[in-house]
């Protein structure tokens, strides 16, 4: 599937300000799962130095500076995207002791992935509802990624919320709802507590085109030796195929944000609006 996706970020300060060093990770992923066709991104007004880089998850990210004093800074960045992937389930376990719950990865492939295997969000009620899915679902991994995504999805309300850190997995638990970074954090520690590497992923949900309100998405990832990280959305109830498209993923959801930055300026609030838009397309020419 081919998508034109464009987003714009318009940053407001009350008085003049100095931004400092600011990082943006808007461009796509370009891999087996989806090709980056083109990508351009402006920013007003234009900084005087700039840096690409690749972080330690892949993520093209672009660190800007020395805008001078001003009061607003607009990012726009417009992608074209071709989806590949069809099937979610187009893989086989190849560790059988990836095939029941709890995991054991191999010694090698363990120490590649410990970030991602961190708890920074334990806590006894995630253990407590983890227990219930897997009572619920067995011991198989993947059923139980399949029934956790959809007990997520069938018994917790969706939110909106545009600003802010995920939600504690405990307080998401008691509150029962969420926004989708909040279900992907509960869903990461779930999935951590049973020895599932599980990263937090940020991108855009191609579905629900009859909503003319387009927002950032976030799902979690979960490494499956044999099929690598593969997405599941419990806001949706989906395993993540060529309807969503992956911009930023990181063991940390802050390393995955869009935008980081700060700004010098005494007395001065901010505020922070954004537009984006996702046009489903033909297949381009050759």
């Amino acid at each position: 599937m081919f998508f034109k996706i464009e987003h714009a970020i318009s940053l407001k300060y009350t008085g003049p300000v100095f931004i400092e060093p600011f990082t943006i990770r808007l461009q796509p992923h370009s891999d087996c799962r989806q090709k980056l066709q083109d990508f351009s991104l402006t920013i007003d007004p234009p900084p005087q130095g700039k840096s690409e880089s690749v972080d330690t998850d892949g993520n093209s990210s672009l660190c800007v500076w020395s805008l001078g004093m001003c009061d607003s800074m607009t990012i726009r960045a417009v992608s074209r995207v071709e989806t590949l992937q069809s099937n979610p389930y187009n893989f086989i376990l190849t560790e059988d002791d990836s095939l029941k719950l709890p995991v054991r990865y191999s010694k090698d492939l363990e120490k590649s992935l410990d970030p991602y295997l961190e708890r920074e969000y334990s806590g006894a009620d995630v253990n407590t509802f983890t227990k219930q899915i897997l009572d619920e679902s067995g011991a198989n991994t993947v059923t139980f990624l399949n029934t956790l995504n959809d007990h997520l999805c069938g018994k917790f309300e969706k939110t909106f919320r545009a600003e802010g850190d995920p939600m504690h997995p405990v307080e998401l638990l008691k509150a029962g709802g969420g926004s989708c970074r909040d279900f992907a954090v509960l869903f990461m520690d779930s999935c951590r507590s049973l020895g599932l590497a599980a990263r937090f992923t940020s991108g855009y949900f191609a579905g629900d085109f009859e909503d003319d309100q387009r927002h950032l998405h976030a799902w979690p990832e979960i490494y499956l030796p044999g099929g690598g990280w593969r997405g599941f959305d419990p806001v949706h109830g989906l395993a993540v195929a060529d309807r969503h498209i992956s911009v930023a993923s990181a063991a940390n959801p802050r390393l995955a944000a869009p935008t980081t930055g700060m700004y010098r300026g005494t007395g001065i609030d901010s505020s922070i609006d954004y537009e984006i838009s996702i046009e489903e397309q033909e297949p381009q020419p050759q």
